[in-house]
């Protein structure tokens, strides 16, 4: 018996690992002919992105769970590494900002009506489909159901959001505001510290552990983030690519964007003449989906079929993942270009979607239930 299993599994085990050599070696060669064709930047930014996807799939690293966690079990495992995932970026990100790097940008946006409900809505629509900007985008690349539902509405939601986007803006807004400078990076730190110790606190003794593998996923998290900033000039980002490639479709089926304030303005109908390999954002977004697609493959963990969900949960799914996107764009980012790039960089804007952002999930948590989303 145990010679027939093992002859069973042994080719099983070969044809998954043939499979990630397969495309392992496909994604070598997407970055280097991305770098013969648009230039060395370009596919080092899909390399960047292709590690995102490893780190926060392989490690099993994100932000909406952690969130849950905390909120449902007082388990601060999670978003003590967020935290401290973004401390390390901005230990490097504010100095590099500071000094002589006129290329270097900063995740810097004003505080606003439209900015906090869209927030608040973001964070309540990612608890609903378990996954955030990223991890939609991670949990599509490993073949989960909802995600994979849920992926095309967030890109039409973000285009959409995106098309009506100063208008929302028009509602109002604070001055922009910016922690710079020493005293900035200590405010910052000081800020990430008192939370993370607040948590702490809160959790019960038993729960207070720090897994190794969380540990490990905010050093490469922080590292892969610093290294978007050199290569691309700006911080890691999700939501724009993804509207984008709702404008680019849009235009493609004959949609006239210059309708849009926004998508009229030079520099959006520039991106849109282009291609989207030479789009950072895209290029991140891409290799994150790659990247965990390749973990999954590694794992034999690609998901296949469809769950078993009543069908206001589908249509739950569909909407949320609509709201994902154009909530994402009118709060100006998802967790990671307004939470964890804009801490890291000092907006204030960041600390305010967070806040709004958590408030969201504790709706979205209670909502997963009456929407047939959990038993």
């Amino acid at each position: 018996m145990a010679d027939s299993v093992t002859a069973i599994e042994t080719p099983a085990k070969g044809s998954r690992l043939l499979g990630v050599a397969f495309f392992s070696g496909l994604s070598l060669i997407s970055i280097l002919a991305l770098m013969a064709a648009a230039g060395v930047r370009y596919g080092l930014i899909l390399a960047i992105g292709i590690g995102f996807g490893l780190t926060l799939e392989g490690l099993r690293f994100g932000f909406a769970g952690p969130w849950r966690a905390m909120i449902l079990r007082r388990e601060p495992a999670g978003l003590i590494a967020q935290l401290g995932a973004i401390a390390l970026v901005a230990l490097f990100a504010f100095p590099w900002l500071a000094g002589d790097h006129p290329e270097l940008i900063g995740a810097h946006a004003s505080i606003g009506w439209a900015m906090v409900g869209g927030a608040f809505v973001f964070g309540a629509a990612m608890q609903l489909v378990l996954g955030c900007g990223s991890g939609t985008l991670v949990n599509a690349g490993s073949g989960n159901p909802v995600s994979v539902v849920a992926l095309p509405f967030f890109i039409i939601g973000a285009f959409a959001g995106s098309y009506h986007l100063l208008w929302w803006t028009g509602l109002g807004a604070l001055p922009l505001i910016v922690f710079e400078g020493n005293s900035g990076l200590v405010i910052t730190l000081a800020a990430l510290g008192a939370i993370a110790a607040f948590v702490w606190w809160l959790a019960p003794p038993s729960a207070r552990r720090i897994p190794r593998r969380l540990v490990i996923a905010a050093l490469l998290l922080a590292t892969l983030a610093l290294a978007n900033l050199v290569v691309s000039g700006q911080p890691w980002g999700v939501v724009y690519g993804l509207g984008l490639w709702g404008a680019k479709l849009a235009t493609a089926l004959g949609a006239d964007l210059t309708q849009s304030a926004y998508w009229a303005n030079a520099v959006h109908q520039e991106r849109l003449q282009q291609s989207l390999l030479t789009d950072v954002t895209s290029l991140s977004d891409l290799g994150i989906i790659l990247g965990a697609f390749l973990v999954a493959l590694w794992r034999s963990d690609l998901k296949s079929g469809l769950p078993r969900l009543p069908a206001k949960a589908w249509v739950t799914t569909i909407l949320a993942g609509f709201l994902l996107g154009y909530a994402s764009r009118l709060a100006l980012g998802c967790n990671v270009g307004a939470f964890f790039s804009g801490i890291s960089t000092g907006s204030l804007h960041g600390w305010a979607w967070f806040i709004a952002a958590f408030a969201g999930s504790f709706l979205g948590i209670r909502l997963r239930k009456p929407l047939g989303l959990e038993g």
